[in-house]
C-alpha cells in the first residue's frame, strides 16, 4: 500500500504538470509587467530619460534606455545589457560606478541597484510596444483615440439573447451567449456533471468547506430542480458563505494585520475590515453602497448602522486605503508618502475599475486612456484625507448626545445672555492683539469662524469658543461658570473617561498609538511649513502632533521631534520642525486621559520677544474678562448654573464611554496634488484639480462640497454610465465560479490585458447586474444555475481539438482548491473546525525556518485553535508556509487571480506537515469510534472527503490494506492518503 501510495501521488504531480503551463506562464507574465511598470520603467524616467530617450533633450553616447531594443542594440560602447546576466551587463557596470558613473549626479540607492538587477536577471521583461522616435516625446500619447479605441471605455449595452439551436440545453439566458459561440464553432458542450459532482462543486464555490454526508443524500433525495434552488439559496444564506468570499476580496486589498519592512509593525485593528467585509457579503449589501463605504464611508450623511448592535459599519470601509505597508521613520518623508499613495491609488483602481492607474505616475499611461493628470488628480482626494483608530461602536450614538449637548449648552448660553444684557453688563473691549503676533500667526482660533471644524470625536465640542461665551468649568476646586477670554479651541471633560479597546497586537512600537487620540482629537487645516518652529499657545495638559506628509508609524527617534508633551502649567510650545520646511503638515491636539486641553493659537517662527508680547496680551485679555466674570455670576442666579450642570451631567450619563477601535479614514482639508515631475517627489510640477478618471468623465474638475471629496468620487465611481466597475464586479464573479474570468486579466482590462471572450455576455451580466440592484448574491445565484456552470469537466477529443484553452467554454475546466480551503477541509474532517466568527486573529504557527527581524515572540497553535483560515494571522514578514505553497498571494499590491501551481512542495506539504498529519489522524479516530463494521468506515472516509462512496475496486483495494494491519496506523495511513488524492485537492 505504501509504494501504491507513493506512486499515486507521483501519477498527480506528473498528471497535473502540463495542465498548470499555461496558466503559470501567463500569471508569470502578468507579475513580470507588474514589477517593470512598478519599478523598473519609473526608475529609468527618473534617473535615465532626461539624456537616454526619445524625449530627452539629447541622446548621449548613442544610447537609448526607453525601449528593450534600444538596449539591445545598444550605443557607441555596444550593447547596454545581456538579458539574464546582469552582472555582465554594460548597464549595470554603469549604475554600479565599477566603469561609467551613471547616472552623473549621484549613486542610485542600494534597493534601486536591487530592482534593476532582479529586472535583467529574470529576463528583462518588457511589454510589446512600439519605439517612439526621438523628440516625439509624449505628444503621441492622444486620450481621445485611446478612449475610442479600445473596449473597456464604451458604455455596457443590454444585448439581446443570442438564437441557438439546441432549445433545450440553456437553463438561464447567459446559457445562449455560451452555446451561440460554441454552435458557431461547430461544438457542443460537455454532458452536465452528476449530482454528488455538483453539490460538492457547489459547497467549495459558495462556503469553501466539505458537504457532509447527510447533506449529499438530502440533496439527492429530493426533485433535482427544486433542490439544486434550494441548496444554492441555503449557501448563500450561510454565514460561512462571507467567510468564503471575503478571502477572495482580502486578496483584492492586500489584506495583513503588519507592516512589513524592517520590523513588521502591526496594522492596527487591520482584523476589523476583515469582519466588516463578511459582515457585508452575508448581508447582500449592495456594491454601490460597498463601494462608497469604502471610498467615503467616514463622511456619509447616512452610514449604514449595524442591524444588530446600531454600530457605524460604513466607516470600516475606509480601512482598506491604510492596509498597504508602511515604513516606520523614513528619511525622505514626502517620498515615502507618495510611494504610499501609489499602493492606495492602485489598489483601489485595479479593484474597483480593473485599471493600472499608478501606471501613469512617472508618465502618460503607455498603452491606456489614462494621463498622468488623472494619475494626480485622484491623489489629490488623498493630500485631502488622513489616518485614525475610530471608534466605530460609539461614534453614532456619540454623536446623537453631542447634538444633545449642544442644544443644552446653546440654550443656557442664551439665557445668560439674556441676563446679562437685562443688566446692562457689557462685554469689555477685546485687548489689541500686538502687532508681530498677528504678523506670525497662522491660526487664531478666536477668529475661527469661516473654518471648516475638524474632529476626531465630539471631545471638542462643535467649534472653538468666541470671546465672551460662558462655558462651565469643572475641576479640582469645583464647578463655577467662566467666560471665554481669548478665543480657544478647548476640551470638554463632559467627554472624560472614554476607553478605547485595540488588540493587543505584536509589535506595537508607534509612539502615536499610546497616546489617547481615538474620539478625543481636534486638527488644524493643513498648511505648508514655512520656517523652522511652531509655537502654539495652550493650557491644561495633552500632547500636540505635528502630522507631516500623513506620517503616521512613528517607531523611532528619527521623526521623535513631531510630538510634544503639554504639561500643566505650561503655556506656550515650541515644536521644531526644522527639517520638514516646505512640508504639509497639519497638527493635531489631544487632552492627557482625563484632563482637558486648550489651544487659542498657533504662531510660525515667533521670537522670544514676540512670545513675550503674546504672553502679555493674553494675561490681560484674561484679567479684563476675570472681572468681567465676577460681575456676570451676581447677576446670573446659582440656580440656572445649577440646573445647566445637572442636565449635563443627566446627558453625561448617556455616553456611551467604552468601544473598539477600528483603522479608518479621517477627513481634512480640501486640497489638489501637483504632477511630480518623472514621479520624482522632490519635483513636484503644475497643480491638477480633483476629478475622475477624464476617459470616464473629462477633464472638468470634480465639484467638492466640502473636504477630501472623496464622497463626490465614490459617486462618479458608482455613476450607472460608467462602464469600469460593473464589468469588474460580475467578471470577478465570473471567475470564481468558473475557474477564468471572461477578461482573464482580472485586474487589467487595459490594452495590456487580455480581451474578453464573450463581449456580449460580459455586457449581459453587467446590466442584469445593475438591473438587480447591483446584489453580489443575485448574480452568483444566477450563474450557479445556469448550464454553463453545471458543465462536466470531461470534453471530447474533437471539443479539445478545436478549443484547446477552452476559451469557447466547452467544458468545466478542473480547479485546484485554494490553500486555505485545503486547511479548512482538514479540520471539518477532523471534527476539529471552530466555527466561531469575527475577532482578532489567531496567531500565525510559526515553523524553525521562519526567522528575521519582527518575528512574532508568540508562536500560535498548529491548527489554529480550528479556525477558519481567514481568521488565522497575515503577518507580511512571516506568512504561513502551507498557505505560501498553495499560492496564498503575498499581500503588497491587488491579486484578483491566484496563481495555480503544481509544485512538489504542495504534495510534500500533503505527506509530511504536522498539522495534516494530526487532522488525518483526528479523521481516522473519528472514523474508527463511529462506525464499527469496516465498510462502513471506508464508506464514511471517502463520503466525506470525495462526497462519493467508494466504487467497487477502490472498496475491495481499501479492505485488503487495513484487514490485518494495525488498526490506527492503517486507517490514518488511509486517511492521509485520500488526502493526497488528486480528487481531494480538485474539483470537477
Amino acid at each position: 500500500m505504501q509504494r501504491n501510495y507513493s506512486f499515486l501521488i507521483l501519477q498527480v504531480i506528473c498528471l497535473l504538470f502540463w495542465f498548470s503551463l499555461s496558466g503559470l506562464a501567463k500569471a508569470d507574465d502578468a507579475q513580470r509587467l507588474e514589477f517593470f511598470e512598478k519599478q523598473v520603467r519609473p526608475l529609468l524616467a527618473e534617473h535615465c530619460y532626461q539624456c537616454h530617450s526619445a524625449s530627452g533633450e539629447e541622446i548621449k553616447g548613442g544610447l537609448r534606455v526607453d525601449h528593450l531594443s534600444s538596449m539591445l542594440a545598444g550605443g557607441d560602447s555596444g550593447p547596454a545589457l545581456v538579458p539574464g546576466q546582469a552582472d555582465t551587463s554594460l548597464l549595470m557596470e554603469a549604475v554600479r560606478y565599477e566603469s561609467y558613473e551613471m547616472p552623473p549626479k549621484g549613486k542610485l540607492a542600494p534597493g534601486q541597484l536591487e530592482v534593476l538587477e532582479t529586472w535583467i536577471n529574470n529576463g528583462a521583461f518588457w511589454p510589446e510596444e512600439e519605439v517612439s522616435q526621438a523628440g516625439a516625446g509624449q505628444d503621441d500619447f492622444n486620450l481621445e483615440e485611446r478612449k475610442q479605441s479600445h473596449w473597456i471605455w464604451q458604455p455596457i449595452t443590454d444585448p439581446a439573447e443570442p438564437a441557438t439551436k439546441d432549445f433545450k440545453w440553456a437553463q438561464q439566458p447567459l446559457d445562449h451567449f455560451i452555446l451561440a459561440r460554441l454552435e458557431q464553432n461547430n461544438l457542443k458542450p460537455a454532458a452536465a456533471a452528476s449530482r454528488r459532482i455538483l453539490i460538492r462543486r457547489l459547497y467549495f464555490d459558495l462556503i469553501g468547506l466539505p458537504p457532509s454526508p447527510s447533506e449529499v443524500e438530502k440533496y439527492l433525495a429530493g426533485d433535482e430542480q427544486k433542490a439544486l434552488e434550494q441548496l444554492v439559496d441555503d449557501l448563500l444564506a450561510s454565514p460561512h458563505f462571507g467567510e468564503r468570499w471575503g478571502r477572495h476580496w482580502l486578496d483584492l486589498v492586500r489584506y495583513a494585520e503588519s507592516r512589513g519592512h524592517e520590523f513588521d509593525n502591526d496594522a492596527r485593528n487591520a482584523y476589523q475590515y476583515r469582519d466588516y467585509v463578511i459582515r457585508v457579503l452575508n448581508a447582500d449589501v449592495p456594491y454601490d453602497q460597498f463601494v462608497r463605504e469604502h471610498i467615503a464611508g467616514d463622511i456619509l450623511d447616512n452610514p449604514r448602522l449595524n442591524p444588530e448592535r446600531g454600530f457605524n459599519e460604513s466607516v470600516l470601509g475606509t480601512g482598506f486605503w491604510f492596509l498597504g505597508e508602511w515604513v516606520h521613520s523614513p528619511v525622505d518623508i514626502r517620498k515615502d508618502e507618495s510611494d504610499r499613495f501609489d499602493n492606495m491609488i492602485d489598489v483601489m483602481s485595479k479593484t474597483f475599475l480593473g485599471v493600472t492607474v499608478a501606471c501613469a505616475r512617472c508618465h502618460d499611461h503607455k498603452f491606456d486612456a489614462i494621463s498622468t493628470a488623472d494619475y494626480y488628480s485622484l491623489s489629490g482626494f488623498l493630500q485631502g484625507s488622513d489616518y485614525r483608530q475610530v471608534r466605530f461602536e460609539t461614534i453614532e450614538h456619540n454623536r446623537q448626545v453631542a447634538e444633545k449637548l449642544a442644544v443644552v449648552d446653546h440654550e443656557y448660553e442664551r439665557q445668560i445672555a439674556e441676563l446679562l444684557a437685562e443688566a446692562n453688563l457689557e462685554k469689555p473691549a477685546s485687548a489689541t492683539v500686538p502687532g508681530d503676533v498677528a504678523a506670525a500667526t497662522i491660526f487664531d482660533f478666536g477668529e475661527f469662524k469661516n473654518q471648516r471644524f475638524l474632529q476626531d470625536g465630539f471631545a471638542f465640542g462643535g467649534g472653538p469658543r468666541e470671546v465672551g461665551e460662558p462655558w462651565l468649568a469643572e475641576d479640582e476646586s469645583g464647578r463655577r461658570l467662566e467666560f471665554e477670554a481669548i478665543g480657544t479651541v478647548s476640551s470638554d471633560p463632559f467627554w472624560n473617561g472614554l476607553k478605547s479597546i485595540s488588540e493587543k497586537g505584536v509589535h506595537n512600537r508607534s509612539r502615536l498609538s499610546k497616546l489617547p487620540r481615538s474620539g478625543r482629537t481636534f486638527r488644524t487645516p493643513t498648511f505648508e511649513l514655512t520656517s523652522p518652529h511652531l509655537v502654539c499657545s495652550v493650557e491644561g495638559a495633552g500632547h500636540i502632533v505635528a502630522v507631516v506628509d500623513s506620517h503616521r508609524l512613528i517607531a523611532g527617534p528619527l521623526h521623535g521631534e513631531t510630538i510634544a508633551e503639554v504639561k500643566p502649567g505650561q503655556s506656550h510650545i515650541t515644536l521644531k520642525l526644522g527639517r520638514y520646511v516646505g512640508h504639509r503638515i497639519h497638527l493635531e491636539f489631544t487632552p492627557a486621559a482625563n484632563a482637558s486641553l486648550s489651544v487659542s493659537r498657533v504662531l510660525s517662527e515667533a521670537s522670544g520677544e514676540t512670545v513675550k508680547h503674546l504672553a502679555q496680551y493674553e494675561k490681560q485679555a484674561r484679567e479684563q474678562f476675570r472681572k468681567y466674570a465676577e460681575q456676570a455670576r451676581t447677576i446670573v442666579p446659582e440656580q440656572l448654573v445649577a440646573e445647566w450642570a445637572a442636565k449635563r451631567s443627566q446627558l453625561q450619563s448617556e455616553v456611551q464611554r467604552e468601544s473598539r477601535l477600528a483603522m479608518a479614514m479621517f477627513d481634512g482639508t480640501g486640497e489638489n496634488d501637483h504632477i511630480l515631475i518623472r514621479g520624482n517627489s522632490s519635483r513636484p510640477g503644475a497643480e491638477v484639480d480633483r476629478r475622475f478618471l477624464s476617459a470616464v468623465d473629462g477633464e472638468a474638475p470634480l465639484t467638492v462640497e466640502q473636504g477630501s471629496g472623496r464622497l463626490e468620487l465614490a459617486e462618479r465611481i458608482n455613476a450607472v454610465e460608467n462602464p469600469l466597475p460593473h464589468r469588474v464586479i460580475v467578471n470577478r464573479i465570473w471567475h470564481h465560479l468558473m475557474g477564468r474570468g471572461i477578461v482573464a486579466t482580472t485586474d487589467d482590462f487595459g490594452v495590456l490585458g487580455q480581451r474578453p471572450t464573450h463581449p456580449q455576455l460580459l455586457d449581459h451580466l453587467a446590466s442584469r447586474f445593475l438591473k438587480d440592484g447591483r446584489s453580489i448574491k443575485q448574480m452568483i445565484r444566477y450563474i450557479v444555475l445556469s448550464s454553463t456552470y453545471q458543465m462536466g469537466s470531461k470534453p471530447s477529443e474533437e471539443a479539445m481539438r478545436l478549443d484547446p484553452l477552452n476559451e469557447l467554454r466547452h467544458y468545466r475546466p478542473l480547479r485546484r482548491l485554494e490553500g486555505e480551503v485545503i486547511r479548512d477541509t482538514l479540520l471539518t474532517l477532523s471534527g476539529k473546525l471552530n466555527n466561531t466568527q469575527f475577532g482578532e486573529p489567531v496567531p500565525i504557527h510559526l515553523t524553525a525556518f521562519m526567522e528575521g527581524r519582527g518575528r512574532p515572540g508568540v508562536s500560535g497553535p498548529a491548527d489554529g485553535n480550528g479556525r477558519r483560515s481567514i481568521y488565522i494571522s497575515v503577518r507580511r514578514n512571516f506568512l504561513s508556509p502551507f498557505m505560501l505553497a498553495f499560492d496564498t498571494p503575498v499581500p503588497f499590491s491587488t491579486m484578483g487571480t491566484r496563481t495555480s501551481s503544481n509544485v512538489p512542495a504542495q504534495a510534500l506539504i500533503l505527506m509530511n506537515d504536522p498539522f495534516v498529519a494530526e487532522q488525518t489522524r483526528l479523521w481516522a479516530e473519528r472514523t474508527i469510534h463511529s462506525h464499527a463494521d469496516v465498510e462502513a468506515r471506508i464508506t464514511w472516509l471517502y463520503e466525506t472527503a470525495l462526497a462519493r462512496p467508494p466504487r467497487e475496486s477502490e472498496l475491495a483495494a481499501v479492505r485488503k490494506f487495513v484487514e490485518g494491519s494495525d488498526e490506527t496506523k492503517a486507517w490514518r495511513d488511509l486517511a492521509q492518503a485520500l488526502v493526497n488524492t488528486k480528487e481531494f485537492i480538485f474539483i470537477p
